[in-house]
């Protein structure tokens, strides 16, 4: 079984730079700025809504519509009840009809805005748009109910009715505020089906504001959704001549920009003239880790973490580039300081997992068994919960206890056939290691009968087999995978292979070799088999040219040992011996190599 503890690669060293092991909340549906390109979005939209977030509204506010004055008589009060208890039955066109008739009866919007939550709740958009109308007839004043007509007829490509609402809203807007105005417009319009017909409605609106540089910002940002990177460089370029030190010209100018190389020297730079400017540093930091420059970015983290020494994101994304960068002890040291914050500063948004994974993973490199628990224990239900209790397992059963091991899978609560089989192979694997194969079988075997069509654990079961010896268990088992994955390359080649290895029916292991070749033709493993099945047959010089091909792709120890045999047989014992040498020292109790030189009567 594969290590379940979580491997370091790029997407997760870009996930922390990101987020810091947050949970991400979804996205508003209308959000103040759009920004699509991934290293700079999230600084771009955090700039632009501030203002948002602090109470600040793009308009001036308006004076509430007065309600009607109308008696709630018999009359009124059971058609309302009526209408819900219809709602409530399933029935929402009477529903809405009853509500939307009592509106236009007594001219109140309360109802009108009813009828139209009716209609969306039913998916029906048409009605849900007359009901809209309706609503924002009553209360010209409500932006609610603006923002609902304008969202209607924007998505329905009626851009002309939107026109007037937003011109009038950029009259009336304050002159502080206009700019996020601007940037809201165009994430709206952004909706449209007509790009280019809501792109020259976003030009028109802007244009006698184009002094703001936010209005050039929301220019390039509509010029680049729909694919004019031109002139989203242009716009983006105006605003940061306007305005130089201004994280959102530079962060929008960076998005755009299709070459990585330079887009890094623009954040470079700024950060070089405007040092203080946090969310820049962020961005360029996680750009040097999309560039795989992983040195300068921990460069990077540093220094915001010494601005802020509290900061998750940076803790975590620090975390696990020493992880990256092999710095073991410098990331042991940071991801259990942002533990330490975390607990001290509860944010549900933020899921510890991940750190205590890696920070298992440090100890486990160390091989500090009781260290690899402790971290693996706090780990609560969710995710990486079931991956975390059979890590458990296994290091339980490599202490000696295989009972303890298997009874903690046993208690695992799993709902789901793939977390059912897991378990079942997490079991098997430990008895497969623990060399209790008749037991491990019979556990496989189980499995297999509760899942006849889980080719992984067919798999499984049939590797169990062929160290056992158990040939046609194997086979079946095999046989049965590619009659349910026929693409499936592993069994193919397992089959194979087996049949290579045991030097019979060598005709019939070179073809099912072939086709895992033709469905992976860059797997080393699989060229293994094929240098090795042509050694069988004799063909030497093949066998050597796949095996070094294998071998250069990944330096396994059994394929060094299969190159060093061919070796050997041509004569070239030395080579051989100096390949097998190598390979002792990184593995020397690997069953294949130490067979290999039993069998041929080496001594290295």
């Amino acid at each position: 079984m594969k290590n379940i503890l979580l491997i370091v690669t790029l997407p997760v060293v870009l996930s922390a730079c990101a987020t810091g092991g947050a949970r991400q909340p979804a996205a508003p549906v209308v959000a103040a700025a759009p920004a699509e390109a991934a290293g700079t979005d999230e600084a771009v939209t955090k700039k632009s809504t501030a203002s948002r977030r602090t109470g600040t509204t793009a308009s001036e506010p308006k004076a509430e519509d007065p309600l009607p004055s109308v008696e709630l008589n018999e009359e009124v009060l059971f058609k309302l009840l009526s209408a819900e208890f219809a709602f409530q039955r399933g029935d929402w066109q009477t529903a809405y009809v009853t509500t939307l008739s009592l509106a236009q009866q007594t001219r109140d919007p309360r109802l009108a805005r009813r009828a139209a939550e009716i209609a969306l709740t039913a998916k029906q958009a048409d009605e849900a748009v007359s009901a809209v109308r309706l609503w924002r007839t009553l209360a010209p004043n409500s932006d609610e109910a603006t923002q609902y007509y304008l969202s209607f007829v924007i998505l329905s490509d009626n851009l002309a009715d939107a026109q007037p609402i937003l011109e009038q809203r950029l009259k009336e807007a304050r002159p502080q505020t206009r700019g996020l105005l601007a940037f809201q417009m165009q994430r709206l319009l952004a909706r449209a089906k007509d790009k280019a017909a809501a792109f020259a409605m976003l030009e028109r609106l802007l244009t006698p504001y184009l002094d703001l540089p936010e209005a050039r910002l929301a220019l390039s940002q509509g010029a680049y959704a729909r694919g004019d990177t031109e002139r989203a460089r242009q716009e983006a370029q105006i605003a940061l001549k306007a305005k130089p030190d201004s994280e959102l010209a530079i962060l929008s100018l960076v998005q755009v920009t299709p070459d990585k190389a330079e887009a890094l020297r623009l954040l470079g730079d700024f950060v070089g003239r405007h040092p203080a400017s946090r969310d820049v540093r962020i961005a360029y930091a996680r750009m040097l880790v999309e560039q795989k420059q992983f040195a300068r970015a921990r460069t990077e983290f540093e220094t915001l973490l010494k601005e802020q020494p509290q900061d998750l994101t940076s803790l975590y994304a620090l975390g696990v580039l020493s992880v990256q960068t092999n710095d073991l002890k410098a990331a042991e040291r940071y991801l259990t300081t942002y533990l330490d914050v975390l607990a001290a500063k509860p944010d549900e948004e933020r899921d510890p997992s991940q750190a205590l994974l890696l920070l298992a993973q440090i100890a486990e490199e160390r091989k500090d068994n009781e260290a690899v628990l402790k971290w693996l224990s706090q780990i609560e239900p969710g995710e990486a919960y079931l991956n975390a209790q059979i890590k458990r397992a296994q290091v339980i059963a490599k202490r000696g206890d295989l009972a303890g091991a298997r009874k903690l899978l046993h208690e695992l609560n799993a709902s789901g056939e793939s977390d059912q089989v897991q378990i079942v192979a997490a079991e098997g694997q430990l008895l497969r290691d623990a060399n209790r194969l008749p037991e491990a079988l019979e556990v496989f075997k189980a499995g297999v009968a509760r899942f006849p069509n889980n080719t992984d654990l067919l798999y499984d079961y049939a590797m169990t087999a062929e160290k056992a010896g158990q040939w046609d268990v194997m086979e079946n088992a095999l046989r049965k995978v590619i009659e349910l994955a026929p693409n499936n390359q592993h069994a193919y080649n397992a089959l194979g292979y087996s049949l290579a290895e045991r030097n019979i029916r060598l005709q019939e292991a070179f073809q099912l070799i072939d086709k895992a070749l033709k469905l992976a033709p860059d797997d080393p493993f699989i060229m293994d088999s094929m240098g090795w099945v042509q050694f069988r047959l004799g063909n030497l010089r093949e066998a050597e040219s796949l095996l070094r091909r294998a071998y250069d792709l990944r330096p396994d120890v059994e394929i060094a040992a299969h190159l060093g045999e061919v070796l050997w047989i041509k004569g070239q014992k030395e080579d051989a011996q100096k390949l097998w040498r190598d390979a002792q020292t990184r593995d020397p109790q690997n069953d294949t190599l130490k067979s290999t030189l039993a069998r041929l009567n080496v001594s290295l």
